[in-house]
């Protein structure tokens, strides 16, 4: 009867050891990795709660990602959160490489996560792990835009 019963425990905490691994790699809300407030303090205005939303798979047999939409109490500006969990950091590394060939142009800030680079809409993608994500606000073309965009990537990153 004790080996049934510890044989049993053993199964479930397995079974919930499975289940934490796959919660950090994929959070439930991929939003709240960035909130309005932190959006509103590193842009200096007041932005809404996100605006959620499927984001498309970059290629085709690739994982579908979410979009994360915050718009400025003004209506004026906007930001853009985008994020993908790949199946391995491999598979990250190499959507990111494929993506940058596409879009990348010289800039390369090495300061946020593993590896990013800036798009020729002045958008920054990162990748850290197997996590890749991408933003992108209405005046990102600027010094002080380029400053801000930086900035909240390393806050994301840093919640990874």
């Amino acid at each position: 009867m004790r080996a049934l019963a510890l044989m049993a425990t053993m199964i479930l905490g397995f079974g919930l050891a499975g289940q934490q691994a796959r919660a950090t790699d994929s959070p439930m809300d991929p939003c709240s990795l960035l909130t309005a407030a932190q959006v509103s303090s590193a842009l200096g205005a007041t932005y809404g709660a996100p605006e959620k939303s499927v984001a498309p798979r970059p290629f085709m047999n690739t994982v579908q990602g979410t979009d994360c939409k915050y718009k400025a109490a003004s209506g004026q500006d906007q930001a853009l959160f985008r994020m993908y969990f790949d199946g391995s950091a491999a598979q990250a590394t190499d959507l990111h490489a494929r993506l940058k060939s596409f879009f990348g142009k010289d800039s390369t800030p090495a300061t946020v996560g593993d590896e990013a680079y800036v798009d020729k809409g002045d958008a920054i993608h990162v990748r850290k792990g197997n996590v890749r994500y991408f933003l992108s606000i209405s005046h990102g073309d600027t010094p002080s835009g380029r400053a801000q965009i930086l900035a909240l990537a390393a806050l994301v990153a840093g919640e990874l």
